[in-house]
């Protein structure tokens, strides 16, 4: 099964996750940390892998003219029933349904690490984004998906057991507060995605580690993500 077959199957699942305000790393510190990466809103943002639509959502009471595209006919459906003024298309990443440079800002939101073909998807990124235009993503940090914390506590050690350099898939069971949803992805080290965007043509402008602030620890184990990032966030522009 590809990841995008392996999120569909979840995609009820997410959307009662995700739907939940205060559930999750998102609600508490992870929006707020990306959007101060975006440029004010221009005439087009292209949300790719929008899922069910929050930072969809988000961005166009930001201002933001938005375009959200996902693959799960599921989560595209529950998108354009949360707004149905939005433009929500379902479509492989990797072949956008948008015309040359008709766009000035792609958002790849918690996405490319759950995309098989993720170098094709950046390349069609570039393509869709005029002259100028910006590409910001967030993605699992490669240190985490490589590795793990030996214990639920916050000096607790972090060990990576198999090979950071090799990609691999894995899949994350996650149950907090009654709910349950099962993350699929694929780990990549970091020099794959800033391949991906050096061969499209991408100069990267920024790069983000973004900490757990103390705000966002609901438990003194939560410290220890204030020692290794959980997430990394990425500017980049087409020249």
């Amino acid at each position: 099964m590809d990841l995008a077959d392996s999120w569909e199957a979840q995609a009820q699942q997410w959307i009662r996750w995700a739907r939940q305000p205060g559930h999750d790393s998102y609600w508490r510190h992870h929006r707020d940390h990306f959007l101060r990466l975006l440029p004010p809103p221009g005439r087009r943002t292209v949300d790719i892998g929008c899922g069910e639509g929050r930072l969809t959502r988000d961005l166009k009471r930001l201002g933001h003219r938005v375009v959200g595209i996902d693959a799960s006919p599921t989560l595209v459906a529950a998108a354009r029933e949360a707004d149905p003024s939005m433009d929500v298309r379902r479509a492989d990443a990797a072949a956008l349904p948008l015309e040359d440079a008709s766009a000035d800002l792609a958002v790849a939101f918690m996405s490319l690490h759950d995309i098989d073909a993720m170098p094709a998807a950046v390349r069609e990124i570039a393509r869709i984004l005029e002259p100028g235009g910006k590409l910001c993503l967030a993605i699992v940090h490669p240190i985490n998906s490589a590795g793990r914390f030996e214990r639920r506590t916050a000096d607790a050690p972090f060990v990576i057991e198999g090979d950071y350099l090799r990609p691999f898939q894995y899949s994350d069971a996650v149950e907090r507060d009654g709910l349950t949803m099962t993350f699929h992805s694929r780990h990549r080290p970091l020099e794959a995605y800033f391949l991906a965007l050096e061969e499209a043509g991408f100069l990267v402008e920024a790069l983000r580690e973004p900490s757990v602030p103390d705000h966002a620890i609901v438990a003194e184990a939560g410290r220890r993500w204030q020692r290794l990032p959980l997430f990394l966030h990425i500017r980049a522009r087409r020249p």
